[in-house]
C-alpha cells in the first residue's frame, strides 16, 4: 500500500463520516462539493472534510483508493458511499438518512 493510500485509509477509518471535497464546508470550491455539504447538513450529521485542493497526492490518490473518478467522495464508517449525484439520489429516497442512522454516526452539534 502506498504512503498516500495509507494516509487516506487512516482518515477514512478514524472518522465516522468523511467527505473528500474541493474547498471546505464553509467555502466549497465547486458546486458538487457545495451540494454534498448541504446534503450532510440537512441530515444533521457531524462529518470530517478533506480539502483535496490543498494536497495533490490525496486529490489523485483518492480516485484510485475508491476506484471512483470524481470528487467529492463520501465515506461512512470506512465504506465508500459515492459522489454528489449518488448522495443526492440516496438523500431524496431517504436512503442516506437511513444509512447514517443504521451506522449510528454522530449528529452535528
Amino acid at each position: 500500500m502506498s504512503e498516500t493510500n495509507e494516509r487516506i485509509s487512516k482518515i477514512v477509518n478514524e472518522n465516522d463520516v468523511v467527505l473528500f471535497m474541493k474547498g471546505t464546508p464553509l467555502f466549497p470550491q465547486c458546486g458538487f462539493s457545495n451540494r454534498a455539504c448541504a446534503i450532510l447538513d440537512h441530515c444533521n450529521v457531524a462529518f470530517e472534510s478533506v480539502d483535496v485542493l490543498q494536497d495533490m497526492e490525496i486529490r489523485q490518490g483518492i480516485k484510485g483508493f475508491s476506484d471512483w473518478p470524481t470528487i467529492p467522495q463520501l465515506y461512512v464508517k470506512g465504506e465508500f458511499v459515492g459522489g454528489s449525484d449518488i448522495m443526492m439520489e440516496m438523500y431524496e429516497a431517504g436512503e442516506l438518512q437511513q444509512l447514517l442512522d443504521e451506522k449510528q454516526v454522530a449528529k452535528a452539534e
